[in-house]
C-alpha cells in the first residue's frame, strides 16, 4: 500500500506540472503512506512480542491504524478524482 501511495504521488506531481498549481492530495497520500507503514511496524511488533496482553493491544492498534489508513485511501481517491475533474 505504501508503494501505491508513492506511485500516485508521482502521478499527481506529473499532472500538477502539466495542468495546474499544487493540490492537497499528494500531502494526504504521504500521510497515508506513513499510516500504512506504522500499521505494518506495529503488526510486526505484535508478532514478535511474547507478552500476551501486549500482543493483543498491539494487534488492536495495528488493526485501527490499518483501518484508518484504508479509510484515508478512499478519501484520497475521492479528493483526487474531484480535484482532477474540476480543473
Amino acid at each position: 500500500m505504501v508503494g501505491v501511495c508513492l506511485t500516485v504521488i508521482g502521478i499527481i506531481r506529473v499532472v500538477i506540472s502539466l495542468r495546474r498549481p499544487d493540490i492537497f492530495g499528494d500531502d494526504l497520500l504521504a500521510i497515508n503512506a506513513m499510516l500504512y507503514l506504522a500499521a505494518c511496524l506495529v503488526s510486526y511488533w505484535a508478532l514478535r512480542t511474547r507478552n500476551l496482553r501486549r500482543n493483543h493491544r498491539l494487534e488492536r492498534g495495528a488493526d485501527v491504524l490499518f483501518l484508518v489508513a484504508l479509510t484515508l485511501t478512499a478519501v484520497n481517491a475521492a479528493f483526487i478524482a474531484w480535484a482532477v475533474s474540476v480543473h
